[in-house]
């Protein structure tokens, strides 16, 4: 890491960086949409609304975006905002989020109360030790219940105040506005309480928050500056990935020359793509940047050769995916390696973001029985024409859990089965009434599960298995039936080549498939 050059007295308050999380359905795009469309701090950001537009009417992206807001002192400060996926798909960008945000805001809604994503993004928040605002939404549905969401979060153990906490609470609408003004000026007062700052004067760094690829535009990625200031003519350096800083856009796609702490910012023309949620350095010149990565690539070499991986055992599905953004690329694949079971596991053979072409229809339809997945993508007629050609299925997607869904149900069907025996019931041997030939007359007693006519049984001896047999009559006090409960004896006829001895026991089995 390069040394800093901060000096003490170039420090400045900067804009607060907001991740608003919670569970899904609760209202965070909504609040976020009405905030950008009354404050955006540039206009052409203002028309669009997020909500309608994303597939399932879930947030699948981050979006970031900055606003302004009037002081009582008569002072514009900016806010910047994310808006983290609520899915529980989403699970390692709601985390990112929270590490990338100075202030998080948790959303509760005053309909439904704290729920479960809601306490997996309040994990997030505290594991980071991010400062938090409970925003309570829709508090003008005719269902909302202020009081009962508030006395949820008590029993969640989240004490806002006026509830034998210091955590701030805002009850806000996202249709109406009512309470954002409120919100705004509580999120700049915790800014200032806990100094929020950045150095203008050194080169910027921070996280990149969204990487995306197409044909037109190459590779570009949004990124959030936490502190420095970022100069076009600069270079970047997110982990082995180097862009020189030809063209840099705001959130709103407005190019810009010059974005300071605080702000979130589009930049294109990388080399390769750079991992979500990697922290980033610039440099000014490309020239520098190089050197930095060659020296940082010699540092991290180790030569010493690795062990081989043990050998799993288990069924592989090959899959190819290609989704719009690595976001979302990066969910997919978390969500697919839930589905990993003792006989099968996903393994993930191609993933990249852009469309869908024909060197990715090329890997699939060499690889026996691989997957085709397409999230929010397009394919191109090569592909396409390769697709038909070779008869690979391609299965496209616009809702995540959609793609998992299917995903898992073709793990289901090409689980390996095997056939295995399972104990229904143990029987005690008390007496040994006749014999002949393999044929035995015998009594006993059930002690677990039960027996029934035409189960087969092995016999067991002082705890070892001495032989097998099968049962073709029961009797219960001299009268035929077809099973006996535990605890309850009976007499039996049962095939059988070892003879069965007083004190030996029958376990019953049946063979089931699994």
């Amino acid at each position: 890491m390069p040394q800093k050059t901060e000096q003490k007295n170039t420090a400045v308050s900067r804009s607060p960086v907001v991740s608003v999380m919670g569970h899904i359905d609760h209202g965070k795009t909504t609040l976020l949409d009405y905030i950008r469309t009354c404050c955006a701090t540039d206009a052409h950001a203002r028309p669009k609304n997020v909500a309608p537009g994303e597939a399932g009417g879930i947030t699948q992206h981050v979006s970031a975006y900055e606003v302004e807001r009037k002081t009582a002192d008569g002072k514009t400060k900016s806010i910047t905002f994310l808006d983290t996926p609520g899915h529980e798909a989403f699970a390692g960008i709601r985390s990112r989020g929270a590490d990338v945000a100075d202030i998080a805001v948790l959303v509760v809604s005053a309909e439904d109360g704290v729920k479960p994503q809601t306490l997996e993004a309040l994990k997030f928040i505290t594991k980071s030790k991010t400062p938090f605002i409970v925003a309570l939404t829709k508090i003008d549905k005719p269902s909302a219940n202020i009081e009962r969401a508030k006395q949820s979060l008590l029993e969640k153990e989240i004490y806002i105040e006026g509830y034998g906490g210091e955590i701030p609470c805002v009850e806000v609408s996202g249709v109406s506005g009512k309470g954002i003004p409120e919100l705004l000026d509580m999120i700049l007062l915790v800014a200032e309480v806990e100094n929020i700052s950045g150095t203008i004067s050194k080169p910027a760094e921070g996280v990149i928050l969204e990487v995306t690829r197409s044909k037109e535009r190459g590779i570009s990625a949004t990124l959030i500056i936490k502190d420095g200031t970022l100069k076009k003519g600069m270079a970047i350096v997110a982990g082995d990935a180097v862009s020189p800083l030809r063209q840099m856009e705001n959130y709103a796609g407005k190019k810009i020359e010059t974005a300071g702490p605080g702000t979130p910012v589009s930049v294109v023309g990388w080399d390769e793509m750079p991992e979500t949620g990697c922290a980033f350095l610039s440099f000014a010149t490309k020239k520098e940047a190089e050197k930095y990565l060659a020296n940082v690539r010699s540092a991290t070499q180790n030569p010493v050769a690795q062990k081989k991986a043990a050998i799993d055992e288990r069924v592989a599905i090959p899959i190819v995916i290609k989704a719009d953004v690595s976001g979302t690329l990066e969910a997919i694949q978390y969500e697919l390696g839930k589905l990993e079971t003792e006989k099968i596991f996903p393994k993930v053979i191609q993933a990249g973001t852009g469309d869908i072409n024909e060197s990715d229809l090329k890997i699939a339809s060499g690889t026996k029985d691989a997957l085709m997945f397409g999230f929010n993508v397009k394919i191109d007629s090569a592909a396409r024409n390769l697709s038909e050609r070779d008869g690979v299925k391609i299965e496209m997607f616009s809702i995540i859990y959609k793609l998992i869904e299917r995903a898992q149900e073709i793990l289901l069907e090409r689980t390996p089965k095997f056939e295995t025996a399972e104990v229904r019931g143990t029987a005690k041997i008390i007496r040994m009434f006749s014999q002949v030939k393999d044929k035995q007359i015998i009594g006993g007693k059930v002690i677990e599960g039960a027996i029934a006519v035409g189960d087969e049984f092995k016999i067991m001896r002082r705890g070892a298995e001495v032989g097998t047999g099968r049962i073709r009559e029961l009797q219960q006090k001299k009268v035929k039936t077809s099973e006996v409960a535990k605890d309850l004896e009976f007499g039996a006829q049962v095939e059988a080549r070892i003879e069965i001895a007083p004190g030996d026991t029958i376990d019953s089995f049946v063979i089931v498939s699994k």
